[in-house]
């Protein structure tokens, strides 16, 4: 038998065929394995990169969100402002929120009477209405006599009231403690029951604005000496 011949029969044999299945099952054995390797690698880098950017998003929101601050010292008020508004417009929510607390309205309270000025006069304490800007009628036809922080009319109370900030907002805070469920309803539908505006949804454009506003404003006050 000549050589060729012989290594052709070696090759048939079982013991061959055998070597050849396993080398061959070694060889898909290790791709496989460098397979796993990079597609565990590919998941690596791609949940490293996913949190790093959620960690920056997260960065960026919270060195974005100012440090609670004392309502009552308007020096220390962001230049920058909360959420868009600053200046008179914080002063003014300042004296929301401190009339709020002292008739016992918590948070969720607070931010109604901040989201009702934003939605009434953009947090401006202004002496004219939609009457002057719009010629706005009541239902019977009467001009309205809308004025102040929370453009109240004539029956909320005296001119000088309705332009008093404070006053304004405790008529405000009278009334809504006077609706019943108040805190179980949208606040922009409870706020709709209280002003008797023409739209309900009015003012559900400014709560996330007023939650900011609020928040901003609830830092401790250094304690006053006697």
């Amino acid at each position: 038998m000549s050589r060729s011949a012989a290594a052709a029969q070696r090759r048939r044999t079982p013991a061959a065929r055998q070597r050849r299945r396993s080398t061959a099952q070694r060889r898909r054995a290790t791709v496989a394995r460098r397979r796993r390797r990079m597609r565990v690698a590919a998941i690596t880098a791609a949940v490293g990169a996913a949190a790093s950017v959620l960690l920056l998003i997260l960065g960026l929101v919270t060195s974005s969100r100012p440090e609670p601050f004392c309502l009552d010292e308007p020096q220390a008020y962001p230049a920058a402002g909360v959420a868009g508004w600053n200046g008179e417009h914080l002063e003014n929510a300042a004296t929301i929120v401190r009339t709020a607390r002292e008739l016992g309205f918590a948070r969720d309270g607070q931010i109604i009477g901040v989201m009702t000025a934003m939605g009434e006069s953009s947090l401006r304490n202004i002496a004219y209405g939609d009457w002057e800007t719009s010629g706005v009628t009541n239902p019977d036809g009467t001009p309205t006599s809308s004025i102040g922080l929370f453009q109240q009319q004539d029956w909320w109370g005296s001119r000088e009231a309705r332009l008093d900030p404070a006053t304004a907002a405790a008529l405000f805070y009278t009334r809504l403690a006077r609706l019943d469920g108040w805190q179980q309803m949208e606040p922009s539908h409870a706020i709709h029951r209280v002003q008797v505006n023409s739209d309900p949804e009015h003012y559900a454009r400014f709560e996330a604005d007023a939650a900011a506003v609020v928040d901003a404003l609830s830092g401790p006050c250094p304690a006053t000496t006697r």
